[in-house]
């Protein structure tokens, strides 16, 4: 090996060491890529002009990344929906719907997570609600520990998998950078973009099919072992109401993370706005729901302002909006006329809804989420563009394109490698590490091997979201943990997503094998 190549091997795995230390994420990737320049500059091994690229690639492309805008407010979506308690009540109304069935309180908590997974996406809150919630409930009923605990955990990291994702949002913009680099090397200087909405379409039929994977493992175990997973007497759940009482009750739970879904992923999925802006309906719905659940009796104005926001988005779609025109026909007037006065009912919806959050003190536990969770990816955002332009000048690219050219299989080959890598990085790394260290590494050189990237992109979001089951250092784990009861010990939890990762990975095996999974609703909804 040349001298370039032992520094380069030395500087990813110095990069990994630091990690698994303990070290943030964003001073890791930034110091060990300074330590490595100066070191490499020394034995004039490398040409510090390639730091003059880091200035650039922050200011020119990170900073001004209407991609990453969605960060926060997906961020801000999901901790405001956590102080609106909507997963107590989805948790409550789904297990008087299944829990008669054996395995059936099983089955609500990954309807539940699938739910959640869909309006919030935050892997801890899911985790931890239902861990306080749920597996003291199913304990009681004489669940399997293990099978408890590895169902909350599995269902908890659908977040991860089912859009809206902060994973797929940060994957989406690595991706895009990464088939954009891949074309032009290529020769194509005009490539059709890769968005995060290409992302979101690609992972919604694999998430859907691995909640259906989830539940259908649940069902088998409760009849290959009843004893591990029995049925609640009906008369328990139900508590002596009737089936209108209880049928309400179910619609009154789902009516508002249905609607939430339906405003986020059906703006996207229908064209009617990006990701970006999608986020920012999701977070407005968020704070609307959280002025509802405080104060129900008073909601004229979260009604008002619900009615207002799905009329703007339904012109939006339908009609020109813009003001700025020489010309305004009438009934483009009109429609502007009504948005105006939608836009007003959802202003005094918001100023409501931010006032009794804040009353209650938890619009600022919501900001302070939103900006730890913001500052800690915008910040690992630039650590990672500096490790990407020193690993990049001492042709670290080169070499892990000649490794992965070299294997035998050519393309399948070379993702095979790729894929086993970066599970075996998620026993030690959380999702953000290995987004940011290792695809924009081995991206770029995979889609220069003709393989679509949104099935590349949803493969790889399928692997990382093992990393939070995989022991020893799943969060999902750590997150159970804290909150389950003494009587529950850790090799239970480990024993129990034990199963549930060999579910994701026969997903993953699945959507190897069949493509159009992740490439047939993009190219039915977007026409590519």
């Amino acid at each position: 090996m040349t001298g370039n190549e032992i520094i380069v091997c030395a500087m990813f795995g110095g990069v990994c060491v630091m990690l698994m230390g303990g070290f943030p994420v964003a001073f890791s990737l930034a110091g060990v890529a300074l330590m490595f320049a100066g070191i490499s500059f020394a034995f004039d091994l490398f040409d510090p002009a390639f730091l003059g690229i880091f200035p650039n690639r922050v200011f020119g492309n990170a900073m001004v990344s209407e991609i990453l805008v969605a960060v926060p407010l997906f961020v801000f979506m999901g901790v405001m929906l956590e102080r609106s308690k909507v997963a107590e009540e989805l948790l409550e109304t789904m297990g008087m719907l299944f829990g008669s069935l054996k395995g059936g309180l099983g089955v609500s908590v990954s309807v539940v997570g699938a739910l959640l997974a869909a309006s919030t996406g935050i892997v801890g809150a899911t985790v931890v609600t239902m861990g306080l919630l749920s597996l003291p409930t199913m304990l009681r009923r004489g669940y399997d520990p293990a099978l408890a605990c590895g169902s909350i955990c599995a269902s908890g990291t659908l977040g991860q998998i089912i859009p809206p994702s902060l994973v797929l949002v940060v994957l989406g913009d690595q991706i895009s950078d990464a088939y954009q680099e891949a074309q032009r090397k290529l020769g194509n200087f005009a490539p059709d973009p890769v968005s995060v909405g290409d992302l979101f379409a690609g992972a919604l039929l694999p998430g859907l099919a691995l909640v259906g994977m989830y539940i259908l493992y649940q069902l088998i175990i409760a009849v290959i072992r009843p004893e591990s997973s029995p049925p609640v007497p009906r008369d328990e759940l139900t508590a002596g109401q009737s089936t209108g009482e209880i049928m309400f009750r179910v619609a009154r739970a789902l009516v508002a993370p249905v609607v939430l879904i339906v405003s986020v992923l059906g703006s996207i999925l229908a064209g009617i706005a990006t990701p970006t802006e999608a986020a920012s309906v999701g977070a407005i719905g968020a704070t609307l729901l959280g002025g509802l659940r405080l104060n129900p009796n008073r909601g004229l104005p979260i009604y008002a302002a619900t009615v207002g926001l799905v009329v703007v988005l339904v012109l939006t779609g339908m009609m020109d909006l813009r003001v700025a025109r020489d010309e305004i026909p009438t009934a483009d007037l009109i429609g502007i006329l009504v948005a105006v006065i939608c836009c007003l009912a959802l202003g005094w919806g918001i100023l409501v809804s931010l006032a009794r959050v804040y009353g209650t003190g938890g619009l600022q536990e919501v900001m302070r989420s939103t900006t730890r969770v913001a500052a800690m990816v915008f910040g690992i955002v630039i650590g990672a563009q500096l490790f990407s332009a020193v690993f990049r000048g001492l042709g670290g690219d080169d070499l892990v394109h000649g490794f992965l050219t070299s294997l035998p299989g050519g393309a399948f080959g070379a993702m095979l490698v790729v894929m086993f890598m970066m599970f075996i990085m998620g026993f030690f790394l959380d999702f953000i590490e290995i987004t940011f260290v290792v695809v924009p590494i081995v991206a770029p050189i995979l889609l220069q091997m003709d393989l679509n990237p949104v099935w590349l992109g949803v493969m790889i979001a399928l692997n990382l979201q093992t990393s939070f089951l995989t022991p020893p250092f799943g969060f999902a784990l750590f997150y159970l943990r804290g909150v389950a009861p003494p009587s529950v010990t850790t090799l239970q939890i480990y024993k129990g997503v034990i199963p549930f990762v060999a579910i994701q990975v026969l997903a993953l095996g699945v959507v190897a094998t069949f493509p159009g999974l992740s490439t047939w609703l993009p190219t039915v909804i977007f026409g590519e």
